[in-house]
């Protein structure tokens, strides 16, 4: 179970002794899970789904309704009986704050309790430096508090935070002027968010993160196993095991950026100098063109004709080498696929990795499925917001297959 630490120093998520009122936050936040995952559903299905009585289901969903968590559907009327009456989530049952924190932009989303986007802003930048996305996080915040009704700001469940653990580490690959990154290796930016806003922030690994939203919100809740890659300005991702986020002991299972590489007269090449948007970025200057086009919505990436399909070319190879190894240990089922890059960009990178992958022959390796993600650049950010509901409301995926 993935367990989160507030700022403030409250465990959430966590299980200790089941006394009575445990018991009941427990099987409520059940109900809520079953419903998240399968959707509308009618109190004689969540008894079954969920092994409790149905008594104990009947008081829970109206203490829940009460609670404006749950709202009733239309009842649906079978041949005999009484009609069901199924029911769902409210979205405006509860909101959270999802920031994202990239090399080269930030984006701050405001989510519902259905994990629908209420409002998003971005600010874009050469290199992030603390105290100005830190600017932006407060002031975005109090801008977007004004989008929810005033009765139901108390419904915010707080912030999450995904940005790149060891941020200083990558200053050379950012573009950022030596010695400038190292501000953030002493600037607690989850604590002086918390501070300043006045909602507990819970932090998480931008990859492993954007491999949350998927499970939560896109393709991923289909299978059990699977390795998430997102190719953003850098390459990262995340590990899904038995429906579950894989943090791992340092929580930064699925740091793909760091894969060595067999390069041939490369020392100490990584999966982040070849498949990440950086290095396109670097092509772009190495030819006397424009590498902010990346960053604009409205630029057709296909103009860049044969540099781009240099860069394919090579992040393709080497993303099929990363998903032979990373397959070899873990046996995964499928690989999803997702970025920052335009939806047929990302089409066309995705068929290249594809090819690469049947072009290569490695005993022993039961060939996964590539598939592409359903999110886009909005998945770092959405699955940051999806945090503080998952402590708050939810139970972990480990916890619900149980109740399948």
């Amino acid at each position: 179970m993935v367990k989160l630490v507030s700022r403030s120093g409250r465990t959430r998520g966590s299980a200790g002794g089941f006394n009575q009122r445990k018991v009941r936050a427990y099987n409520e936040r059940l109900v809520l899970s079953l419903i998240k995952r399968h959707g509308a559903l009618a109190k004689s299905e969540i008894t079954k789904r969920s092994g409790l009585s149905a008594q104990a289901v009947s008081v829970i969903i109206r203490e829940l309704e009460k609670d404006g968590l749950l709202l009733k559907g239309d009842p649906v009327r079978g041949r005999v009986g009484q009609p069901s009456v199924p029911m769902a989530l409210n979205p405006e049952g509860a909101y959270s704050f999802g920031l994202k924190v990239g090399r080269r932009s930030a984006d701050l989303v405001l989510i519902d309790f259905v994990g629908s986007t209420v409002r998003a802003i971005q600010i874009t930048y050469s290199y992030p430096m603390p105290d100005m996305v830190l600017a932006f996080a407060v002031q975005g915040i109090k801008d977007l508090v004004q989008v929810i009704v005033e009765e139901g700001r108390d419904k915010i469940a707080g912030i999450g935070i995904a940005m790149p653990f060891h941020l200083w580490d990558w200053e050379e690959k950012i573009g950022a002027p030596e010695g400038t990154m190292a501000v953030w290796k002493d600037f607690d930016f989850a604590e002086q968010l918390e501070e300043r806003a006045g909602y507990p922030t819970f932090t998480q690994n931008d990859g492993t993160a954007a491999c949350g939203a998927e499970i939560s919100f896109g393709r991923g809740i289909e299978f059990s196993d699977f390795l998430y890659i997102f190719v953003g300005t850098f390459v990262g991702g995340g590990i899904a095991l038995n429906n579950s986020i894989y943090s791992g002991r340092t929580r930064n299972a699925g740091a793909l950026a760091s894969l060595p590489l067999p390069e041939p007269g490369a020392e100490e090449a990584q999966l982040i100098d070849y498949a990440s948007l950086y290095f396109l970025e670097a092509i772009l200057k190495e030819r006397g063109l424009d590498p902010t086009l990346l960053q604009q919505s409205s630029f057709d990436w296909t103009e860049l004709g044969d540099v781009l399909e240099e860069w394919l070319d090579k992040a393709a190879h080497y993303l099929a080498l990363a998903i032979a190894n990373a397959t070899a240990i873990l046996d995964i089922e499928v690989v999803i696929i997702d970025g920052t890059m335009p939806a047929n960009i990302r089409e066309k990178l995705i068929d290249k990795v594809r090819l690469a992958q049947e072009q290569k022959s490695w005993s022993g390796i039961a060939t996964p499925v590539i598939l592409e993600g359903s999110l886009g650049a909005p998945a770092r950010a959405l699955g940051a917001a999806s945090l503080p509901l998952l402590v708050r409301y939810l139970l972990d995926q480990n916890m619900l297959l149980t109740h399948m």
